[in-house]
């Protein structure tokens, strides 16, 4: 996709010079490359208990309540917490009251854990906490005192309890559901679209190493991709049912038949692809490069890159619109996070593990991809953030800090074995039969006849300043071979040079001939030795050209050892330019 505006689409004009870019710097380097929704955080809300409407509804006409009044709301919230607290006693299940400052997923880690090693469903422990929710408060009007009392309901900032309530599933892997114990009891849920994966992987036998979230390899990367792809709002709305028929809750099976039930819609959406590195590459060089190529990202003219902005419903976008575009680099715990911000939600993008990196579109409001809250809207949202996450690599630009490092120089300089067993002996860079190997292969990369026995010997020999024998060249070849940096033409014996070939003699001799020599030489002159002595005669001194020691010629004179050309017409020239002392 090419910005309005591109020089590229002006007729007349040239093309510019294509730019690499971070997808292109990757190519190849990749063993795994995998997209899957990650962390999914959803509210949990009773759609007719959202209005003042509804409340009076609910209370007067459903559960036939004469006055509608707040004193109706406490004792449903104190007979939940009865009955959460005796439910957990009586199945065992540990009740964790959270302190101020504590981390949940760190103090409920150990409990999951126990949970997943026994293999089955379970609710591994309930937590208790105090937290700010949105609920129903109410006021009583100014009415007559000897009339029925009338109250108005308005949704305002409470601190309330909440029962966190941490689960592992054999289909979706580790969770939670949390509910308010306050009418009209909000609920909000939290899986993982990678947890979910791996329990399908385990469950058809698919072989995988983890990252701490995420996958590090597999045995079938294509089937891996396909249970990814498969995870969608039916099988999130089938673990919330399942686990909502376990748990204690406020509101009964009358009140679910009459249709006060939570529905799901989506608060956080996160949506990855992972790139493993292969082995040999230094993923965090190129990491942390790829982030100074690119700190500029978040300006409207690359945000437009990335989230197609421009004309939106006929209105344009100038100024942003609220949020803006900006970019956020953070340095933590020895862990650089890139974050192009746009409106409310946010592209991250950092290394995971030392191995991988990760892109990940966070949405915190669906609203800002134009799409709709409601769960079942979760593929539309996920393929948007897909196509965000693949944007982000095509518009990020990688200079020649990015490179990746070739697998080809680590692997040859050290002893390896061929794909069918066979010993691949080193090339070992600053051996000298190797740097003459490597220029003679360099010299015969055009050689119309390829490389022979007979003409490596006529090159060897040279080069070395010494006999080549026929077995010498004969082992330099088949070493070649081993190492895959020639390959032999079928039925004749000759060779080509492959890619990695010409890698091999590039990089050994520039390096030994214009790095290593003049660095391991510091005593050798830099010029010529008449060039420098040129450089040695002083200027004659004009700040003071009265003064009667002042005589330039008569040092230029006293500096030449023998009378020379140069020397004369130096002295000359000094002379001329020097005043007259009387």
């Amino acid at each position: 996709m090419r910005a309005e505006g591109d020089e590229g689409d002006r007729p007349g004009l040239a093309a510019r010079p294509g730019v690499v870019t971070a997808a292109d710097v990757v190519a190849g380097h990749v063993r795994l490359d995998i997209s899957c929704l990650d962390r999914v955080y959803l509210n949990g809300y009773v759609a007719k208990l959202q209005t003042p409407g509804g409340v009076v509804w609910f209370f007067h006409e459903h559960r036939g309540k004469p006055i509608v009044s707040p004193a109706l709301f406490e004792p449903i919230g104190e007979r939940f917490r009865r009955d959460i607290k005796d439910w957990a006693q009586a199945s065992g299940i540990p009740l964790i009251r959270f302190k101020a400052g504590e981390r949940k997923a760190d103090v409920m880690a150990p409990y999951l854990q126990s949970a997943a090693a026994a293999g089955r469903s379970q609710v591994a422990a309930v937590g208790c906490a105090q937290e700010f929710q949105l609920v129903w408060t109410a006021r009583r009007r100014d009415t007559d005192p000897g009339g029925c009392p009338q109250f108005s309901f308005t949704k305002e900032q409470r601190r309330v309890s909440v029962f966190y309530v941490y689960i592992f599933d054999e289909q979706m892997g580790p969770g939670f559901i949390k509910i308010c114990t306050y009418f009209p009891y909000p609920v909000k849920a939290w899986v993982n679209g990678h947890e979910w994966a791996k329990q399908q992987a385990r469950k058809l036998g698919l072989g995988f190493a983890e990252l701490s979230n995420g996958f590090a390899s597999c045995q079938d990367a294509a089937l891996l991709q396909r249970i990814c792809d498969r995870f969608g709002p039916g099988h999130v709305q089938a673990w919330f049912d399942r686990w909502m028929a376990v748990i204690p809750l406020p509101l009964d099976a009358a009140d679910r038949d009459a249709g006060f039930w939570w529905e799901l819609s989506m608060r956080q959406v996160e949506t990855s692809r992972t790139l493993v590195f292969d082995g040999d590459c230094h993923a965090r060089a190129f990491f942390e490069a790829l982030l100074c190529d690119n700190m500029d990202l978040g300006r409207p003219e690359n945000v437009e890159l990335l989230f197609r902005r421009g004309q939106r419903l006929g209105r344009p976008t100038i100024p942003p619109p609220g949020g803006g575009f900006k970019t956020k680099i953070d340095r933590c715990c020895d862990l650089v996070t890139l974050n192009v911000f746009y409106k409310n939600s946010r592209v991250k993008q950092y290394l995971k593990d030392g191995v991988a990196m990760r892109v990940e579109t966070v949405v915190n409001s669906p609203k800002d991809l134009r799409c709709n809250r409601r769960l079942a809207n979760l593929p539309e949202l996920q393929a948007k953030a897909r196509a965000i996450n693949a944007r982000l690599l095509e518009t990020e630009t990688a200079g020649q800090g990015t490179a990746l490092v070739s697998p080809v120089i680590e692997r040859i300089t050290r002893p390896t074995l061929t794909g069918d067993g066979r010993k691949a002996p080193a090339l070992r860079f600053g051996d000298l039969r190797v740097q003459a190997l490597a220029g003679a292969v360099a010299a015969m990369l055009f050689t119309v006849t390829g490389i022979t026995n007979r003409s490596l010997r006529a090159l060897m020999t040279g080069l070395l300043h010494r006999p080549y024998s026929m077995n010498q060249a004969s082992y330099d070849l088949s070493r070649l071979a081993r190492n895959g940096l020639i390959q032999r033409v079928p039925g004749r014996n000759r060779y080509t040079l492959t890619r990695d070939g010409l890698l091999f003699a590039h990089f050994y001799t520039k390096v030994y001939d214009h790095i290593l020599r003049p660095l391991m030489e510091p005593d050798r002159p830099n010029a010529p030795p008449p060039a420098r002595r040129r450089h040695q005669y002083p200027q004659p001194d004009r700040r003071q050209p009265h003064h009667p020691s002042a005589r330039p010629h008569c040092r230029l004179t006293a500096l030449t050892s023998r009378p020379t050309a140069t020397a004369a017409k130096l002295r000359t020239n000094a002379k001329i330019v020097a005043p007259k002392v009387p």
